[in-house]
């Protein structure tokens, strides 16, 4: 089996120690992003939405750095610190999947790092 370490310098670098996404065996295994802004090494703080925006932006540019894109991912699992978000949460994340989205987890965690109230991860067909 081969296996491939996939780096977007688009995308946050790694927190610690993981690989933004690994290519393998015809799929990429994408790491939990939080919303966290590439550029200012910032948490986007605000609304909900706006977190989900970042952090389904960082899952793109990890992506696009395999040649996938957001239609090609088929499974997504989601860490909400409180399930009262998840309407909201819902409506933003509908979005950026309108149509056939991905099969979808979400998970009701304590905590997140960097105090952050949602990650995202994934997996997409490799192209």
């Amino acid at each position: 089996m081969s296996r491939e370490v996939i780096l977007s310098p688009h995308a946050p670098a790694p927190l610690s120690v993981y690989s933004q996404a690994i290519k393998a065996s015809g799929l990429l295994f994408l790491a939990g992003q939080i919303p966290l802004d590439p550029v200012s090494g910032e948490i986007v703080s605000g609304t909900l939405a706006a977190e989900v925006d970042r952090i389904i932006e960082n899952l793109r540019f990890v992506l696009e750095a395999a040649g996938a894109s957001l239609q090609s991912v088929v499974k997504t699992t989601v860490y909400l610190t409180n399930m009262d978000d998840f309407a909201e949460f819902n409506t933003a994340y509908s979005r950026h999947f309108p149509k056939e989205p991905p099969a979808r987890t979400t998970i009701a965690v304590r905590a997140l790092p960097r105090g952050v109230r949602i990650e995202i991860d994934a997996i997409a067909v490799a192209p």
